[in-house]
């Protein structure tokens, strides 16, 4: 431990002492620019509204910026003077040079500039009388620019106008002037003119002025009126063209199934295939013309609407046939009436494709490897945009940790999924009218594990069910039907009463199974906003067993429902994850989950089947116990079980994460991991495994350690290392582990460290 830390503590003095001496690479003259800083109203008493923020907000437009600090440190800075002239054009030096950042220099600031600058974004705020000016300080060799910004009073909305109901355009901007966003009594905010100018154009848009944009309206200002108020007046512009001014229908709808600009001529010279309003252009007949049905929502005659344009553009993108979508309008007649012909130009992806990949694995359970996928997609396959993938992979595991070190894993997947873009529900046909195609799924999959000479496993599944989306934000999969069969054989009679012997759970584990029931998951997440300080995501599922399927199998002799001679599992599952994403600065970021699960087995279960129950441990889990080995409850495997694998009905489980970028693509991150399992009842060969919700935060495994991510956007390579603080399955009083923790001693890291490596984040 000692050879890690030594050359660490020394790079960090080097830094510390670069940071310290920042100034010493600077030529005579320079002056190192240290940032700005803005005084508001400094001769005055009073304080404006949000001045922090207002504060805040004019400094971060100053231009330029500092060099990057943390601590007090100038870490950019730090490593471009550490790395000091390259010798040679290329190297480490000129490596670590490129890592930093050259200094920021006095001389580089433009008082004038930065004084327009902040003087404009006053104004916009309603600060109508706002004066700003800049100076600059020098201490030594380090400066700063302070800008000083006298604001006046901030001006309010007395009266808003708009213009007088004098034909269709301006009775349209009075129908709907109830919904303007400029109160009497707001603050002037330059930012809301701008989107009552947006809000107008698209009253306009869904009412066929295609030709109108928020630049042919102008928001003229009064502000001579006294006591800091001003009068708003919305005008159209006399300048906005004739086009802009009139509603357009539609005329023709055009659509080219099979475009592309070698065949465009052609194409065009088609006799089109008339479909209720829709005339098709393609002598190949690629798509079924009711497929447009779906796709495309304007109508002969009707009044052009954006509502109506982007959910046709949307739902031809989102369908996933085309490799390219236009959509054009052109008037007809050159802008002498007021109609628009709809070309829509569809460019479809090849009908067939095949990939083949080859992957790293690394599980949960520990078992890392590799495997071979190939998978033949066909598209458009009955005509309709359908889509049917089928697969086949095959692969090779060997456990790295645990209690079963070395044993290895031969598998084989087969699966077929058939996606149609609608939905299919017998007796009904379902409209749906968001941007988002519903999906009806059906798939069928087989799966086979052999550990070695222990046993083989084979697993069949089929699934028909939908998946829809509210919106971006709101996705739904419902599944009414969904089948298992889990079946497993062994080398022998002798090998398998040996394993049961030696671990009685594997007989609920291995046992065949039938599992007939129904699933529902909900997901909202709003990360695609990036632009945002916080984001959300949130998962939440039901999963049922042999309910209301069931109740059409009958009872054998025995009272049990079976089906060819296997029990029929009968239970409910439901499982919520929740995660936070708060961005705490550009590069630094706050991530945090909660994640529970409950489960309840009932008639022929006296338990969840293995394969439905809940774990804990492993790399995306609680990260300081390796997978699968932690819980239920107070119970601890015993160091030579062979096999680890300990499910629960219950679990509750928090992350907490701060991710911090360290240089270009490499992040880091600190980490806290808390949760357990338990069972609803006692298992009297795992004493303390059963939830007794007294116990509950007193029998929380915790967690804490870092991580390292190679962060390209397009994949995440993940080392996180971690060491536990508190094992659930000591004594009361003797939990909290603070005490034992030794880094430098060789057996404590053999025994507590637990190194995890994993594709993606975490969480």
């Amino acid at each position: 431990m000692r050879q890690l830390t030594r050359p660490f503590l020394f790079l960090l003095a080097c830094l510390v002492y670069a940071g310290c001496s920042s100034t010493k690479s600077l030529k005579p003259g320079q002056i190192l620019y240290t940032g700005a800083e803005v005084k508001i109203n400094p001769d005055s008493s009073g304080r404006i509204d949000d001045q922090k923020q207002v504060k805040t907000d004019l400094e971060s437009k100053t231009r330029p910026r500092p060099n990057k600090s943390f601590l007090g440190i100038k870490y950019k800075l730090a490593i471009y003077n550490l790395a000091g002239e390259p010798t040679k054009p290329k190297g480490f030096r000129n490596w670590l040079r490129r890592q930093g950042e050259p200094p920021v220099l006095l001389s580089e600031v433009k008082l004038k500039y930065n004084n327009d600058v902040l003087t404009s974004y006053l104004l916009s705020e309603g600060y109508l009388q706002a004066v700003v000016t800049g100076d600059t300080v020098v201490k030594g060799k380090k400066g700063k620019a302070i800008y000083t910004a006298n604001t006046g009073v901030r001006y309010k909305i007395n009266q808003v106008n708009f213009p007088p109901d004098s034909g269709a355009l301006t009775k349209i901007i009075n129908a709907n002037k109830d919904k303007t966003l400029l109160k009497v009594g707001d603050y002037y905010d330059l930012d809301v003119y701008k989107n009552e100018r947006i809000r107008i154009d698209n009253d306009l848009k869904e009412n066929g002025y295609f030709y109108f944009s928020p630049d042919h309206l102008i928001m003229q200002v009064d502000s001579t009126i006294g006591k800091n108020l001003v009068n708003v007046t919305v005008k159209v512009k006399d300048i906005a063209p004739d086009a802009a001014l009139k509603p357009y229908t539609i005329k023709n709808i055009n659509i080219f199934p099979n475009y592309s600009l070698r065949r465009d001529t052609a194409l065009r010279n088609l006799k089109p295939l008339q479909y209720n309003d829709f005339n098709i252009y393609d002598d190949r007949n690629t798509f079924k013309p009711r497929l447009f049905d779906r796709l495309v929502f304007f109508q002969k005659g009707e009044a052009y609407n954006r509502r109506d344009h982007n959910l046709s553009l949307n739902r031809m993108v989102n369908i996933g046939a085309f490799q390219d979508v236009r959509a054009e309008f052109l008037p007809v007649d050159s802008f002498k009436n007021n109609q628009l012909d709809l070309n829509i130009y569809l460019t479809p992806l090849k009908k067939n494709s095949l990939t083949f990949s080859v992957t790293g694995t690394s599980k949960s359970n520990n078992f890392v490897g590799s495997e071979v996928k190939v998978t033949q997609t066909t598209r458009n396959l009955f005509r309709g945009a359908e889509q049917l993938d089928v697969s086949v992979s095959g692969g090779f595991e060997t456990q790295t940790r645990g209690t079963a070190l070395g044993r290895n894993s031969l598998s084989l997947t087969a699966e077929g999924k058939l996606t149609f873009p609608r939905f299919i529900v017998p007796f009904y046909k379902p409209n749906s009218t968001t941007a988002f195609i519903p999906k009806t799924i059906a798939s069928l999959s087989y799966q086979m594990l052999n550990r070695g000479s222990e046993y083989t496993l084979h697993a069949f599944k089929g699934e028909f069910g939908y998946n829809f989306k509210e919106n971006q934000y709101k996705e739904h999969n419902l599944n009414p039907i969904s089948v298992s069969y889990i079946s497993t054989s062994f080398p022998s009679d002798t090998t398998r009463d040996r394993l049961y012997t030696e671990n009685p759970l594997l007989r609920t584990t291995l046992e065949n199974q039938f599992i007939i029931g129904s699933n529902y998951n909900f997901t909202y997440t709003n990360q695609m906003e990036t632009n945002r300080r916080n984001n959300t995501y949130f998962f939440g599922g039901i999963e049922t067993g042999g309910n209301v399927w069931g109740a059409f199998i009958p009872k054998n002799d025995q009272g049990q429902k079976t089906l060819f001679n296997v029990p029929l599992t009968q239970f409910i599952r439901l499982e919520a994850d929740l995660r936070d994403y708060y961005k705490i600065k550009r590069n630094l970021t706050w991530a945090n989950r909660l994640n529970i699960g409950y489960g309840y087995a009932y008639g022929n279960s006296p338990s969840l089947p293995f394969v439905r129950q809940f774990f804990a441990g492993g790399s995306n889990d609680i990260r300081a116990f390796p997978a699968r080995t932690l819980g239920p409850g107070t119970y601890k495997v015993p160091d030579d079980a062979v096999f680890a694998d300990q499910g629960g009905d219950i679990k509750l489980m928090l992350n907490s994460e701060l991710r911090f970028k360290l240089v270009s693509i490499l992040y880091g991150a600190l980490f806290v991991d808390a949760g357990n399992i338990w069972l609803r009842k006692e298992d009297p060969l795992r004493p303390g495994s059963e939830f007794k919700f007294k116990n509950t935060f007193n029998e929380l495994a915790v967690g804490t350690g870092a991580g390292l991510r190679v962060d390209a956007t397009i994949f995440v390579i993940r080392l996180d290392v971690a060491f536990p603080v508190r094992k659930p399955y000591l004594p009361e009083g003797q939990r909290w582990v603070f005490d034992d923790i030794a880094f430098g001693n060789k057996d404590w890291r053999r025994q507590n460290l637990i190194f995890n490596i994993g594709i993606g984040y975490p969480f």
